[in-house]
This record gives C-alpha cells, sequence and structure tokens, in this order.
C-alpha cells in the first residue's frame, strides 16, 4: 500500500512538475526565432531589386523587413506576416508566386526575429502588424483598398487580427490554427492546457469580426496543425470566400501544389481586389 501511495505521490509530483514548466516556458515552445544581423540571404539571390527597411513600433522597437515591388503594373501589396520559426530569410519561395500575381509584397520579421529589437510576445506581434501596415499606408503611400494580408500558420492569427483593426482588401489564411488553446490541447491531450495557456492568438475569433474576402488553404496531411482547424476557420468567415485543400505537411503545401496556389490565388484577387476604395467599403459593408 505504501509502495502505491509513493508511486501516486511521485507521479502526480512529476505531473504537477511538467505543468510548472509548460507554464513557464511557453514562450519558448511557441516562438522559435533565427536572429542574423548580417543575413547574406536577400531577394537578390533570386535577381529581385527589393528595399530593405526599418521602421519603429508604438513601443519603440525597431523592425526590418523587405519590400520587393514588381513593377508599375502591379495589382497589389501583399503585406506577409510568416510562422513562428526562422525569420524572413527563410521565406523567398514565396516570393516567384507573388510576383507572378503581379503584387508587390512587404515581408518583415517580428521582434527578436532576424534583424529586428526586442522579444516576441503575443501583443507585440500584433504592435508589430500595425506598425508594418503604418509602414505601408503611411510612409509608402499605398492604398488599403490594394493590401492583400497573408498569414502562414502563427503568422494567419495575427493577419487576422490585423484584418479586424484595418480595413484591408484580401486576407488569405495558409495552414492556420483556430487558437493556442486549441492546438495545444491536440499536441498535449494529458494537459489541461486552457487553463494555462498564457497565449490565446484566437484566430476563430477574429475571423467573426473581418469583413473582407478570405482565402484559407489548409492540408489533410498537416503534421502539426489539424485539417479540421482550416476547415472550421473557412466555415467561420463570411462570404465571399474560397477554400483550398492543399497536398503535404504543414510546410510543404507550397511546394507540392505551387501552380494549383497560383491558380487559385489568380483567380480570387482578380475577383475581389479593388484598386477603388469606395467599391471596396461598400462591399465591406455589404458583409456586415
Amino acid at each position: 500500500m505504501k509502495m502505491l501511495l509513493h508511486l501516486v505521490v511521485t507521479s502526480l509530483g512529476a505531473y504537477l512538475l511538467l505543468l510548472l514548466l509548460i507554464f513557464l516556458l511557453q514562450s519558448h515552445l511557441l516562438y522559435f526565432p533565427k536572429v542574423e544581423k548580417n543575413s547574406p540571404v536577400t531577394p537578390a539571390q533570386l535577381g529581385y531589386s527589393f528595399e530593405s527597411v526599418k521602421f519603429t513600433t508604438a513601443d519603440n522597437e525597431i523592425l526590418h523587413g523587405w519590400f520587393i515591388p514588381v513593377s508599375d503594373a502591379a495589382t497589389g501589396t501583399v503585406l506577409f506576416f510568416h510562422g513562428n520559426a526562422g525569420n524572413i530569410a527563410h521565406r523567398l519561395e514565396y516570393l516567384p508566386m507573388f510576383r507572378q500575381l503581379k503584387l508587390n509584397v512587404f515581408i518583415f520579421d517580428y521582434r527578436g526575429y532576424g534583424q529586428s529589437s526586442g522579444f516576441p510576445t503575443e501583443a507585440g506581434t500584433y504592435a508589430d502588424a500595425l506598425a508594418a501596415w503604418q509602414y505601408l499606408t503611411d510612409t509608402k503611400g499605398i492604398s488599403s483598398s490594394t493590401i492583400v494580408l497573408y498569414g502562414e500558420s502563427l503568422g494567419g492569427a495575427i493577419a487576422a487580427w490585423l484584418a479586424t483593426q484595418k480595413h484591408a482588401a484580401l486576407l488569405i489564411l495558409s495552414s492556420v490554427f483556430t487558437s493556442i488553446p486549441d492546438l495545444a490541447q491536440t499536441i498535449y491531450p494529458f494537459l489541461p492546457v486552457r487553463w494555462i495557456s498564457r497565449f490565446e492568438y484566437n484566430t476563430l475569433d477574429y475571423l467573426e469580426s473581418v469583413n473582407c474576402p478570405v482565402f484559407v488553404a489548409h492540408s489533410p496531411h498537416d503534421e502539426i496543425v489539424p485539417f479540421l482547424h482550416g476547415v472550421k476557420l473557412f466555415e467561420t468567415v463570411k462570404m465571399p470566400k474560397q477554400f483550398l485543400s492543399l497536398a503535404g505537411g504543414h510546410n510543404e503545401g507550397l511546394i507540392f501544389m505551387r501552380e494549383e496556389w497560383i491558380a487559385a490565388l489568380d483567380a480570387f484577387v482578380k475577383i475581389y481586389l479593388y484598386r477603388d476604395s469606395a467599391t471596396q467599403l461598400l462591399l465591406q459593408e455589404q458583409n456586415q
């Protein structure tokens, strides 16, 4: 009996210790930044001209990004929000797709990533998103009616949040979760993660307030974010919307389905990307 009691107490102690560690180390389980103050990888490796940009957030962090123009005949500008690992130097594979769609790209690193200052937090990434938007609209003078918000994985939650704050033309979500607690419950089904989670990134909740057209892409074979997350996001958003079923794992959809990606996005952009801000506002009012 004593041995059984000792086993129970030991197991309970180990379980509580695991809970404490996960509670304290959550940011290290969520953010995997690659810090590179002088990265040798730039869009120049693809033969693209670009502007290396530094801009400041409302709380005085200095962020770094690239503005990659396509031509004077660009149909719009993508504001790109990357996932939780690496930095912008690991996203060059997206640039040919956007160039084929005649879209400028502004891709930047959150605080604590790449050449950006500070340390990542949920509130901080939202502040970073606002600063990136202000750079495009204020410094570059780009009309909001031609800005496409594109978010992959964690970046999708940030992009969806920004879409509740600003009137973007389109929102595109690739392999995005419904919320951090929902995803954590899938990864740690034996833990009360909803009680101890210090992060929300509630994409599902944000989408209920989004009024621009939304494009959702997800793979049934996603090994990190279950396919049902993408389906639930798509079911939540208002019309107009479109869903693209990808192939491959979490980070492989673009690789396996580049042509399908381009064809689907091209059709979606041609229908819903407006240069006329009055037309865009009318569309948003109709969706409310």
